[in-house]
């Protein structure tokens, strides 16, 4: 196995361990609200705040991506989160204790995603990204497919609390295995030691203007496209297994499993998209369609599939659309990142890649806290829920309108000078410190 698969394979362990710390609190919720006495949107409210500081901390820790190498941070990320796991196993923790430790999870995972596609970025040139960038992604499905039925069974047999301390253990026995076998790749940026080495850095043209990427059509479609397909998976994590508790009527067993095949299905969906790329830009096929009209027309599928979803009484119905057309939209978080990847110099890509997690995080604030109000202030909670996922449904069908018109990576690459590398180019980088 070749070393930048290697690291592709820990860092796919690495966001299995992410979004399974971001499932266990939708698979708590119902324990959580019932053992503290809190409604619905006073639990949206713990769920927002994990993202309190989970897009500021992306925009400012990519930043970093310039001076520290990003072995030492995605180091310094898993063993944060986990340990801010560990306090919710104290019995006397309570709700002041979630937020608080909420609030510091968040703060560490935010720049997990957009530190490892800088990492893995630099183990492969820009035609075979779109693989590599697929399978991390696939490790955020495969986090919600494996926590779902495990927590649900660590919540059923030791206690919800208990599913909050595996989770935790996890990310230090990752650690560990990174501290042992992670590495740069050739193909990382050098490191700008000082102030001024990076000013005399940015007047060369290694960089380009940072406002005339992220005010471009590419970057700005790119995140509204992933805002809503994140908002979409934010939504289904906190809200699907109440919503198929209190609506569907299934217990706790069917609807963690229903969330946990709603993952595998994302992961299969962003899977078979990084292989059909990878395949057709090894053969050098050329597209029919650029990759950003592409992904927004699977968004404004899944729009439509959501819609359905939240308005149909029939189980024969919605299963198979949460299976399949609902987990379109997870292309875009593919897409979206290899697009802003490309409109950047790789001495840029850790902050243009920071920015696209700080506004498609957005997606996570809000989502939780928007559908709990809708829910707890509708005349049922079956009317709520409706509503909920056909607002959804509505940003999903806008931000993949716009995607499939504006998003043109190439284009903007070649407005902005960014010509795509040469085959086979491989920079020289110093040594890790």
């Amino acid at each position: 196995m070749s070393r930048a698969w290697r690291a592709t394979w820990l860092l796919l362990a690495f966001m299995l361990v992410n979004f399974a710390d971001k499932a266990v609190l939708g698979l708590a919720g119902p324990e959580i609200r019932a053992d503290f006495g809190i409604t619905r949107q006073e639990f949206g409210t713990a769920q927002s705040a994990f993202f309190a500081l989970f897009s500021l901390a992306a925009l400012g820790v990519s930043a970093l991506t310039r001076r520290v190498r990003t072995t030492t941070l995605l180091l310094v990320l898993a063993l944060l989160w986990s340990v801010a796991q560990l306090p919710m196993l104290w019995g006397a923790a309570g709700f002041g204790t979630l937020l608080a430790t909420r609030v510091l999870l968040g703060a560490a995972e935010g720049p997990a995603s957009p530190v490892a596609m800088h990492h893995v970025h630099g183990w492969f040139p820009q035609r075979e990204r779109a693989l590599p960038t697929a399978v991390l992604l696939v490790g955020a499905a495969a986090g919600v497919a494996v926590a779902s039925p495990v927590l649900t069974w660590v919540i059923t047999r030791w206690g919800w609390r208990w599913s909050f301390g595996v989770v935790g253990l996890a990310g230090l026995l990752w650690a560990i295995c990174w501290r042992l076998w992670g590495a740069d790749g050739p193909l990382a940026p050098p490191l700008t030691r000082k102030p001024s080495q990076a000013a005399e850095q940015t007047s060369t043209t290694d960089t380009v203007p940072l406002r005339a990427i992220l005010l471009s059509g590419t970057f700005l479609t790119a995140a509204l496209g992933s805002f809503a397909a994140y908002w979409s998976m934010s939504t289904m994590l906190t809200w699907a297994p109440d919503y198929l508790e209190s609506v569907v009527g299934w217990d706790l067993h069917q609807a963690g499993t229903m969330v946990g095949l709603g993952a595998l299905a994302n992961g299969a969906v962003i899977l078979g998209h990084g292989l059909i790329a990878r395949r057709s830009a090894r053969k050098g096929t050329p597209r029919r369609l650029p990759p950003g009209s592409g992904a927004g027309l699977l968004v404004i599928v899944a729009g439509c599939a959501t819609a359905v979803y939240g308005t149909t009484d029939s189980l024969a119905v919605k299963v198979p659309l949460m299976l399949g057309p609902m987990a379109l939209a997870m292309v875009m978080l593919t897409v979206a990142s290899t697009a802003c990847a490309r409109i950047a110099p790789p001495a840029q890509r850790g902050v243009v890649l920071g920015t696209l997690t700080f506004v498609y995080a957005l997606g996570g604030i809000l989502s939780p806290l928007v559908l709990g109000g809708m829910v707890d202030r509708a005349r049922t909670v079956s009317a709520g829920y409706e509503e909920g996922w056909l607002l959804t449904a509505g940003l999903l069908v806008t931000a993949g309108v716009l995607a499939a018109l504006f998003c043109r990576p190439e284009a903007t690459a070649r407005r902005l000078g960014l010509p795509e590398p040469a085959a086979g180019s491989v920079p020289q980088v110093p040594a890790a410190h």
